[in-house]
């Protein structure tokens, strides 16, 4: 190995490190605190970095707020997939999609909340919205391979009824009628709505 190779892997390490510093300082205190209430300054002591490198990973509180939640989003999505695999039931396998996806969302309602609104409004040109976009792209597709195991549905009504059902779910999530609800409660408030969308 040259030494230049080294030197890279090195530097690659070193921003990793950084990187998971930050994820882990935004993600306490985010938990802590809400992402109102926390500064980027605050996050950058946690990580023991300087602003300015801070502001190399992420520029806004907000692309903070994806970088952390896009990881946890994607998370649930894998565990809703794999238990929706085991569920024989169609209605019941797109609600274990979208039960790991609202108690992600609602670890913390108002940055749950937060999350969407920068995904929905965020330039999705900038990585973290883009990858943000993508998880819920992934859900969408996700739910539509469950919709497909009925052989009468025609393939385009299963892309389309799941990004009904997902826009039923993130509206769910983000509603201000909603904030007081718990979980459990909004997860209902949901399921109700798929069966009568999927009752056909």
């Amino acid at each position: 190995m040259t030494v230049g190779a080294q030197g890279t892997g090195r530097r690659e390490r070193n921003k990793q490190q950084k990187l998971e510093r930050i994820i882990a300082a935004a993600t306490e205190l985010f938990g802590e605190h809400g992402i109102d209430e926390v500064t980027t300054q605050q996050i950058a002591d946690r990580a023991d970095i300087g602003t300015g490198t801070l502001f190399l990973y992420a520029k806004t509180k907000g692309e903070l707020l994806l970088l952390v939640q896009n990881a946890h989003y994607a998370e649930a999505l894998e565990s809703g997939q794999a238990e929706a695999d085991t569920m024989p039931d169609t209605t019941d396998a797109v609600m274990a999609i979208v039960q790991r996806i609202v108690e992600c969302n609602r670890i913390q309602v108002d940055n749950g909340r937060s999350y969407l609104r920068e995904m929905a409004f965020g330039d999705p040109r900038e990585p973290r919205h883009g990858e943000a976009l993508t998880i819920a792209a992934r859900t969408a597709d996700a739910i539509a391979a469950i919709l497909r195991r009925d052989p009468e549905l025609p393939e385009a009504d299963a892309a389309n009824l799941a990004r009904i059902v997902s826009a039923i779910m993130f509206v769910s999530m983000a509603s201000s009628a909603n904030v007081a609800l718990s979980t459990e409660e909004v997860v209902q408030d949901i399921r109700v709505q798929v069966q009568i969308l999927l009752s056909r």
